[in-house]
């Protein structure tokens, strides 16, 4: 039995698929300055023609705004075959070059030390299997290579959770739906600094730095470029 097995959640963390993978599209793209801002600071850390891969691109916001801005090889990989179907719609809408494609976190179809640089945004609180995802970001990184995780905090505030609704600059129905999704249905999958500590320390990446923002964290995460070590260490 792997030794991550203890680690599955309860759930199938499946997809969204259909009318609510297109309602989340239409959602999320009220936010895409922010993906703009994302790629933006992406993109002053990474060489000319480095190869990345978004783990659960949804619409492809990020991916696509990436691609604008650099001569980089992107794949995104999403386990919804609507959101695959609506990114590269996108994508050619946008004159961009990104290879979305189906697949699972958990089992990528990639070769070893495939990719320069990781993200997963808002989707790792949803992996069936968060141990098994993590390991598969470090087996098709390259020696040396980083992976960046976004998330919502599991310890986040209901004010803190407001403010940032608030910030979307939301309607009315859309700002309470989301305030509702966020306390009944995300914060409950999510993980605190400490549980992602925890389930880093079953995988191979033994150099992280962990931030906290108002309502989520963002995990960095290197492959060292030599064998794996024992002892975590911390990234300068």
């Amino acid at each position: 039995m792997p030794a991550h097995a203890s680690n599955r959640k309860p759930y199938k963390g499946m997809g969204m698929e259909g009318a609510v993978a297109k309602w989340y599209a239409n959602l999320t793209k009220k936010s895409l300055e922010d993906f703009k801002a994302l790629a933006q600071r992406t993109a002053e850390q990474l060489p000319t023609g480095s190869r990345v891969l978004e783990v659960a691109p949804g619409p492809g916001y990020f991916a696509i705004e990436l691609a604008r801005l650099g001569q980089y090889e992107i794949t995104g990989l999403d386990i919804s075959e609507t959101f695959v179907e609506i990114a590269r719609a996108n994508a050619a809408q946008g004159n961009v070059s990104v290879d979305f494609r189906r697949g699972n976190a958990s089992a990528m179809p990639f070769e070893d030390h495939t990719f320069d640089y990781i993200l997963c945004r808002a989707a790792f609180k949803n992996f069936a299997d968060p141990v098994g995802a993590l390991q598969e970001m470090h087996r098709v990184l390259k020696p040396g290579g980083r992976a960046m995780i976004i998330d919502l905090r599991k310890d986040a505030s209901w004010d803190s959770i407001k403010q940032a609704a608030t910030e979307m600059h939301l309607g009315p129905i859309d700002g309470m739906i989301t305030k509702l999704t966020f306390k009944f249905m995300l914060l409950p999958r999510a993980y605190t600094k400490r549980l992602f500590e925890q389930l880093i320390s079953q995988t191979h990446f033994r150099k992280i730095q962990i931030q906290e923002n108002l309502i989520g964290l963002e995990i960095l995460l290197r492959k060292s470029a030599g064998k794996p070590v024992e002892v975590a260490e911390v990234l300068p």
